[in-house]
């Protein structure tokens, strides 16, 4: 589990160092997309991860990695607008867009933590593409949630289904890590 949880944070360190440099460069301007938007473009990056599998190669020069960084990234950006709902604006600082991702991290680790404990790192044992079809599953779950105006009758909500996704995406990058041999 000490490998885990040190693999999972270089990992998301990875991603918040991307989202720093992000907000750097263009501000918290995805304060202006709904949570739909956010679903819809963490399914276009897994989309992407599951064409590159299939295919096994990218016309585009960059690979499954990236990716993965990017459904962490907005998955979180996701957990943001839930708490927020969009703006006409970038209505937050970029001091406060850190603090907000911290935050969301923090909570997504901590279930990270609790299922890895009660599942036995059984995430370990997976292929990276089942990482990216339970992704992909985890978002026809979210719109069929969005579709019915976030209304369920036995299943967890939209919050938890991004956690998940976020956590699927940050084992993904660790798989991928290791593969290449790469130190998190």
């Amino acid at each position: 589990m000490n490998d885990t949880i040190k693999q999972f944070d270089a990992a998301i360190k990875q991603c918040r160092d991307l989202y720093i440099k992000k907000l750097h460069d263009y501000g918290p301007s995805w304060r202006l997309m709904r949570a739909i938007s956010i679903t819809d473009q963490i399914l276009i990056k897994a989309t992407r991860i599951r064409t590159l599998e299939t295919k096994g190669h990218a016309m585009v020069d960059e690979g499954i990695l990236p990716e993965f960084i990017g459904i962490v990234n907005y998955g979180i950006i996701g957990l943001i607008q839930l708490q927020l709902g969009a703006s006409d604006k970038k209505d937050i600082t970029t001091e406060r867009a850190v603090e907000l991702y911290d935050d969301y991290m923090s909570r997504t680790r901590a279930l990270m933590l609790a299922k890895n404990h009660d599942y036995d790192e059984a995430w370990r044992l997976m292929r990276v593409s089942s990482y990216t079809d339970l992704i992909l599953t985890k978002l026809m779950r979210t719109k069929e949630i969005e579709n019915n105006a976030g209304e369920t009758l036995v299943s967890e909500g939209i919050d938890a289904n991004y956690m998940d996704m976020i956590n699927y995406a940050v084992f993904g990058i660790i798989k991928l890590t290791e593969q290449s041999g790469r130190v998190g």
